[in-house]
């Protein structure tokens, strides 16, 4: 017969253990939430107030009014105004804007002649979700733009459909192949999942077998047993790494426009700080499933967060904020840069600045706790 007061004793025991064991009863409500949050609220595959850069070499009213245009619409956001032709090459490529507007200095006299001017539009088109409803919207801005200048006398210039043409140049990426932007990102993302996760359900391991106390009951150093255990899987991120960005040139054409050393130097630093980071982990989390538990915690944001999967500018304020500060958004900015646009070392500081950050705070809290258990 079976006895529903042995099933409720036996109930009642995993509803005890459940509740004392936190860190699993914080990950069974904090991912769910945390899922519901990202998807309800920071993704968005129609991103708008695009950063944007002009190089206006007519002043004119005509060109004033294609200004007010472009800043009225939702997806452009005047922010720079450049100088010089190299000043607009130099913001697109660092990823600075963007789009690149460029209205030369002829357009107004071109409007009145009826000679068909033209004005261009530079889109960085790495990431082809991002900048595909802005490019999109382009189509339009000729027939209202000039609505309210061409009246009375310059009304013969408006009467025609089209006073102006946009031509839109897509850079870095000008037929829109999305595996262009998607596969240089894998080598952030697989990175992530392998070398977190594996690094973290290995030293887990280590300490539910009772391993670990060998090595707490020898002289070595915190730092010491640090760099002898994530050695072995510098090699493998370095081999998974080196595959990924062979596959993509052999399989994808992904194009390598050069920048090899910011990647180098990128790929070392992230390799070094997820694997810091899998070993932090190791040293908070008390069992594999715990460990398995804060890996996927953090490895949610860094897919969706981080301009992977859906564009980064396309989340709120808020969201980008968080993004900033995964590592996996810089590596992304380091590796697209570097294959895509051939970005050097210049242009990449501020992301190789940000990963080497990332490594001296995670590998210092990683030596720190490790002390901790040690005591």
């Amino acid at each position: 017969m079976i006895s529903m007061s042995r099933i409720m004793a036996v109930l009642t025991k995993e509803f005890t253990q459940l509740v004392r064991d936190r860190l699993t009863y914080a990950m069974i409500i904090g991912i769910p939430v945390l899922q519901l949050l990202l998807f309800g609220y920071a993704i968005n595959s129609d991103p708008k107030h695009l950063p944007t850069a002009v190089l206006v070499q007519d002043q004119g009213q005509f060109s004033r009014s294609i200004l007010g245009a472009l800043n009225n619409s939702e997806y452009f956001d005047l922010r720079y105004s450049a100088r010089s032709p190299a000043e607009m090459h130099e913001l697109i490529k660092r990823g600075s804007v963007q789009f690149a507007v460029t209205i030369p200095g002829d357009f107004s006299r071109r409007v009145i002649r009826r000679d068909n001017p033209q004005i261009l539009v530079e889109a960085d088109a790495s990431d082809p979700s991002a900048t595909g409803p802005a490019a999109a919207a382009l189509t339009s801005l000729p027939q209202y733009a000039l609505m309210h200048d061409l009246r009375g006398p310059l009304a013969p210039a408006g009467a025609r459909e089209q006073p102006f043409e946009v031509v839109v140049q897509r850079r870095y990426n000008p037929e829109s192949i999305t595996a262009y932007n998607i596969v240089p990102g894998l080598v952030a993302t697989i990175l992530t999942i392998t070398l977190v996760m594996m690094t973290a359900l290995g030293m887990t391991r280590e300490a539910e077998r009772g391993t670990m106390e060998t090595l707490l009951s020898t002289p070595l150093r915190p730092i010491e047993v640090m760099i002898g255990k994530l050695t072995p899987y510098v090699m493998v991120g370095i081999i998974q790494a080196t595959l990924i960005i062979v596959l993509a040139r052999l399989l994808f054409g992904v194009p390598m426009a050069g920048g090899w050393i910011p990647l180098i130097l990128g790929l070392f630093l992230f390799i070094i700080g997820s694997l810091s980071l899998g070993f932090l982990v190791s040293t908070v989390a008390r069992t594999q499933l715990q460990a398995m538990q804060m890996a996927v915690f953090y490895l949610l944001p860094s897919i969706l967060l981080t301009g992977f999967l859906f564009p980064f500018r396309g989340m709120p304020e808020w969201a980008q904020w968080i993004g900033t500060i995964i590592p996996v958004t810089h590596m992304l900015r380091v590796v697209r840069g570097s294959m895509l646009k051939g970005v050097g070392i210049a242009e990449a500081l501020p992301s190789l600045g940000a990963l080497a950050l990332f490594v001296l705070v995670v590998a210092g809290l990683a030596v720190k706790q490790y002390r901790t258990t040690l005591d």
